[in-house]
């Protein structure tokens, strides 16, 4: 059994979590700009097992796609087409940004890591995978 990725995809960087190989949890991997996400996903398939690819969907409170949802289906097809084998879950991601933002404060974070946009993007990939991992406990 492989490990799951859970991905934020974002306008300008996508945040990039891994599960344990017992996918129990999930751990912040990477953030990634927007056009490198493909070869670094290419680069990590190559070391490591991925056996699902969870993409956080973005929609709006009244459960209507944002606006970052055309993006985010464009790259779930791209995903689909280049890694053929392996399978792209979505899940809601309303309110991962401020979840994530309230962990680094939680976690005492200091505030200029907090400014830092890359570490809410791979904290909410982390939160994405973290859903998916519990919804899908055996």
């Amino acid at each position: 059994m492989g490990r799951i990725l859970g991905i934020d995809y974002g306008q300008k960087r996508v945040g990039i979590a891994v599960s344990d190989p017992l996918n129990l949890f999930a751990i912040p991997l990477q953030t990634v700009a927007v056009d490198k996400v493909t070869d670094f996903l290419k680069k990590y398939l190559q070391e490591q097992q991925v056996s699902i690819f969870v993409v956080g969907y973005p929609k709006n409170l009244n459960n209507t796609p944002s606006q970052n949802a055309p993006r985010v289906t464009a790259f779930v097809t791209h995903l689909k087409r280049t890694f053929p084998d392996i399978p792209v879950v979505l899940v809601d991601e309303r309110f991962t940004s401020k979840m994530a933002f309230q962990a680094m404060i939680d976690g005492g974070m200091k505030k200029k890591d907090r400014r830092n946009k890359a570490n809410v993007d791979k904290i909410s990939a982390v939160l994405i995978l973290q859903e998916y991992l519990q919804s899908n406990k055996t």
